[in-house]
């Protein structure tokens, strides 16, 4: 697995660096981080990151995100104690990484 490095927002702002997404991509999650998806393929990508722990409401869920053809996405990475493994970090899967970059944020 390889953990993505969280970019840090500041005052005076921030141009995310974005790399190349890789089967086994992980991340540090929170109420204040997103993953940025860029796809720039002619097809939709999809992908989620992986839930291990119940919510609110009792259940466990992954939180599933898709990047439209030419497009970008932002999904929220938290809370931390529901995607957070035994390691602190979350699991993000697609449906193929060809073409697709990504970066976490923290705001």
């Amino acid at each position: 697995m390889a953990l993505v490095p969280t970019q840090q927002l500041t005052a005076a702002g921030l141009t995310p660096t974005y790399a190349a997404a890789a089967n086994g991509d992980t991340l540090v999650p929170d109420d204040r981080t997103s993953l940025r998806l860029r796809n720039s393929t002619g097809s939709i990508i999809t992908g989620s990151i992986t839930g291990v722990a119940p919510c609110s409401q009792g259940g466990t869920h992954n939180r599933p995100f898709s990047v439209p053809a030419n497009g970008d996405v932002e999904v929220p990475t938290g809370p931390a104690t529901q995607f957070a493994g035994v390691n602190g970090q979350a699991a993000i899967t697609y449906s193929t990484p060809t073409g697709l970059t990504r970066a976490v944020v923290r705001i």
